[in-house]
């Protein structure tokens, strides 16, 4: 067979796409990683990877990028394909294979596809103040990739989420000075973790000012100041700053898997109980699905990763049997010498 056939394509290496790698190659199968991103990882690499993950069973905390280093270890037996730098264009049928087309202008064929690409093509929310664009890569920042870069500065975080509320506690003992605002007085971040960031409030740890916006940013080569304003009073506040950490949320696209023919609802790929989508040969699984009931966690998106892995491999070879058996009987039968 050509060198770029595999018996199946995986499109994502996130999380859970490399777990479904890792149940592929447990079934004797080849694979091919397809990603957008320069490496493994997806979101936790390129968002968060210094990050605490606390829901992922058997780990009390992880940091999402030792999370990813050991998915990759454990994918690693198995010798995955990874063609990264890549968006995964098109979808064809040729005969009993599947065509992938890429950003790159490469072609990989499959006998199975899935699809674990996360929450699809990402971009940071942006909040549209003045001096916000100027200032991006100048103490503007949408991501935290290392904590260092915050070592010792007076940070502003914006947003009520998850990633805000987690960020601002991850950073107590790297900030010299934490703000955090939010336009509401209500989070949407984890109780647990609200109630937290309160105490942390209380103690003087940090700064929590609710309802209070950004008015504008200013500086010279870097950020110096913000401006932020209590929204049902006008009322104004200005902070000197090093750093303005923007945690408003992603705006999520399909992109390209939009023209899939694939059954959709609300920007999701549809998907019954074997994570099989609308198009036989083609499963998903992750942030990308939904259906009754589902839940954007990473541990679930595991869960997803096997079945749609094993009927995958099903698929593509029909000999196998859906149900892989117990691993701790499978590994070494199974992993390359």
């Amino acid at each position: 067979m050509a060198a770029d056939h595999t018996d199946v394509l995986i499109v994502g290496a996130g999380p859970v796409g490399l777990f479904a790698g890792f149940y592929v190659g447990m079934r004797g199968l080849s694979f091919r990683f397809v990603d957008p991103l320069p490496e493994p990882g997806g979101q936790l690499t390129a968002l968060y990877p210094e990050k605490y993950i606390y829901d992922v069973a058997g780990f009390p905390k992880v940091y999402a990028k030792d999370l990813v280093r050991g998915l990759v270890e454990q994918v690693a037996p198995f010798n995955p394909v990874y063609s990264l730098g890549e968006r995964a264009e098109t979808l064809e049928r040729e005969g009993d294979l599947f065509k992938v087309t890429t950003s790159q202008g490469n072609a990989y064929t499959a006998k199975a596809v899935i699809i674990a690409a996360g929450v699809g093509a990402f971009e940071p929310r942006r909040i549209g103040a003045p001096g916000e664009r100027e200032f991006e890569g100048k103490g503007v920042y949408y991501a935290v990739k290392s904590k260092a870069e915050f070592q010792g500065k007076r940070v502003l975080i914006v947003g009520g989420g998850d990633s805000a509320v987690d960020w601002a506690l991850n950073l107590l003992d790297t900030a010299r000075e934490i703000t955090l605002i939010h336009r509401r007085p209500q989070f949407r971040a984890h109780e647990a973790s609200v109630q937290e960031l309160m105490k942390a409030h209380e103690e003087g740890r940090l700064k929590v000012l609710t309802p209070y916006e950004v008015r504008r940013i200013e500086g010279d080569a870097w950020v110096r100041k913000a401006v932020v304003f209590q929204n049902q009073t006008q009322e104004e506040v200005e902070l000197e700053v090093d750093a303005v950490l923007i945690l408003a949320g992603y705006i999520t696209k399909l992109g390209p898997l939009a023209n899939w023919g694939l059954a959709l609802e609300k920007n999701k790929i549809k998907v019954d109980t074997t994570m099989a989508t609308s198009i036989p040969g083609v499963y998903a699984c992750g942030d990308i699905v939904t259906y009754p009931g589902k839940l954007p966690l990473i541990v679930l998106g595991f869960g997803e990763a096997a079945i749609a892995a094993n009927h995958a491999a099903a698929y593509a070879n029909p000999a196998l049997k859906v149900n892989p058996g117990h691993s701790s009987e499978k590994a070494e039968e199974k992993a390359p010498a």
